[in-house]
């Protein structure tokens, strides 16, 4: 079971945008970590918008939004897999 599928995220938080480039090496965590846990935190967090971008030579990114609309931005270049979910995590939670 993946460590995501325990992950409940804040109700404040009210969007996940990732952003990744689909071949960059500084992108293959964020690939591993929505191949390994993207099913798992989604299923957790039903009504969460989660979304997924992709983009040639996009810098791999985490935004979030949360209530009032405020956003933030996190670098998740050459993450791994289980950091960029330490990411989704520690944002969504703040």
């Amino acid at each position: 079971m993946s460590a995501a599928a325990s992950v409940k995220l804040a109700r404040h938080l009210k969007e996940l945008r990732i952003h990744l480039c689909q071949r960059s090496p500084a992108s293959q965590g964020v690939r591993d970590f929505i191949a390994n846990h993207y099913v798992a935190l989604k299923s957790a967090n039903p009504g969460l918008p989660i979304l997924i971008r992709e983009c040639s030579n996009a810098p791999a990114a985490l935004h979030a939004r949360y209530e009032r609309g405020r956003e933030q931005a996190f670098d998740l270049s050459n993450a791994t897999s289980e950091q960029v979910l330490q990411t989704v995590v520690q944002q969504a939670n703040r």
